[in-house]
């Protein structure tokens, strides 16, 4: 039997995948890549916000014409969807044969059997309780790898349902991540990027304080992988150690990832986000006398309910002020479930693509001046593949992360050969849009 998969959603999400996927290798079937080959295919969902929903729905829709046109058996949903829709999605959508939620990972084999035969399944273990680690098929290319440090969120901001879905915040043991950081570079990993709901929480609920710092260091003792990446740290906890760590540890890349989502305190109040407006400066200014070389990455949410214009240009002169290396935005989605949803003062959505569209747009004169500042300069570059088009090489430097930062366009001497998730220094010359082009000296 061939099994197919489908992962939607973050990087969190594509680690359960992967999970997922050892799992069904393990039990002897096959993975295709080609799901037009696939007797089952397994849709790993996401909720996170309007989009991400309809998302996964257009994919169940798309596979659910292979059952009927091909000689596709069964589907399998998972995933944040199904935790989050359990009732609903059988009802709704009847070409699915089985569901389980995010903590019954490892009923997947069940699954998979029984939507094979066309059987209904659904699963839903404690969310709270369920094993975070176990082994991986990775998905990423060979060089890079996601390492998920816990699971769940306590912060609760009022417009997320990720709580709803994905339970309390848990750490896995500082051992048990280093284990899994050993495996990974013995699999020949480079780049290690630190993942969860809220990395800098780490250690908090084992430990009895913020750990992330203690792990960073038994992670770089234990391993010699090169380029260690924090993601999804919050303002509030970003303390002096780990700030110590990054000035001190020079495989923990001077690049972190510090969602912010406001800066006005009445609609940081609202999002009962930790902190207010006079703390994200704080904590900003923090980093980078601390490290003045980092590269900082956030993102804000546009059209919160009840955002005045004087808000949304608070926000925006914040913005200018602060020049965030890396910045996106998000429309408020009023997710059902949520206190926001509820809350009055729901904002026009052509106000929040107007306000979305000119956030982003105050951002460019800011990206512009710090590709600018690169031109001529000397930098370290993980190899990731070759442009036909261009006929130029392209990879990252430490100050993007996989996915969704900018890339780095580069020429080598004729013929020359480069293999992929190497490291080549190259001289950046040009700009072009959000990307630098340079030549590897």
């Amino acid at each position: 039997m061939k099994v197919g998969f489908v992962s939607l959603g973050c990087s969190k999400n594509q680690i359960d995948t992967e999970r997922m996927l050892a799992k069904v290798a393990d039990a002897g079937y096959e993975i295709t890549g080609e799901d037009i080959e696939a007797d089952v295919i397994i849709i790993n969902t996401c909720a996170f916000i309007e989009s991400a929903k309809q998302e996964s729905i257009e994919n169940i829709l798309d596979v659910a014409w292979l059952k009927k046109h091909r000689h596709l058996k069964g589907i399998v949903v998972t995933g944040c969807l199904a935790e989050r829709y359990r009732d609903e999605i059988f009802a709704e959508l009847p070409e699915v044969d089985a569901i389980i939620g995010v903590g019954s990972i490892g009923d997947i084999v069940a699954a998979v059997e029984a939507a094979a035969k066309g059987e209904k399944y659904s699963s839903y273990g404690d969310k709270n309780t369920s094993d975070l680690g176990g082994n991986r098929i990775i998905t990423t290319p060979h060089y890079t790898a996601y390492l998920k440090i816990a699971e769940g969120c306590d912060n609760c901001c009022t417009y997320c349902a990720i709580p709803m879905i994905r339970g309390k915040f848990r750490s896995r043991s500082i051992e048990d991540i280093v284990e899994e950081a050993k495996e990974l570079e013995r699999m020949g990993i480079k780049e290690l990027n630190l993942i969860a709901q809220d990395t800098s929480r780490y250690g908090l609920d084992l430990y009895g304080e913020y750990a992330l710092a203690k792990l960073v260091k038994a992670i770089t003792a234990a391993t010699d992988i090169p380029w260690i990446r924090l993601l999804y740290c919050y303002p509030d906890k970003i303390t002096d150690d780990l700030l110590e760590e990054y000035k001190n540890n020079p495989r923990l890349v001077k690049y972190i990832d510090l969602p912010i989502q406001h800066i006005n305190d009445r609609i940081l109040k609202a999002m009962n986000r930790h902190g207010d407006g006079a703390l994200i400066r704080e904590t900003v200014a923090r980093i980078r006398k601390a490290v003045p070389s980092m590269v900082i990455r956030t993102t804000a949410i546009v059209g919160f309910p009840g955002e005045t214009e004087e808000e949304f240009a608070e926000l925006c002169d914040f913005i200018k002020e602060a020049k965030f290396t890396h910045f996106g935005a998000f429309p408020y989605s009023a997710e059902e479930g949520t206190p926001a949803a509820l809350l009055p003062d729901q904002v026009d959505e052509q106000v929040k693509q107007d306000r979305y569209d000119i956030i982003m747009n105050t951002q460019l004169p800011v990206v512009e001046e710090y590709n600018n500042s690169m031109l001529e300069k000397r930098v370290k570059v993980i190899v990731e593949g070759f442009d036909p088009v261009s006929e130029a090489f392209y990879g990252r430097s430490a100050a993007d992360a996989p996915d969704i930062d900018g890339k780095i366009y580069f020429t080598a001497a004729p013929g020359q050969q480069l293999k992929l998730g190497s490291f080549v220094f190259v001289r950046i010359k040009e700009v072009v849009d959000y990307d630098l082009v340079g030549v590897k000296i």
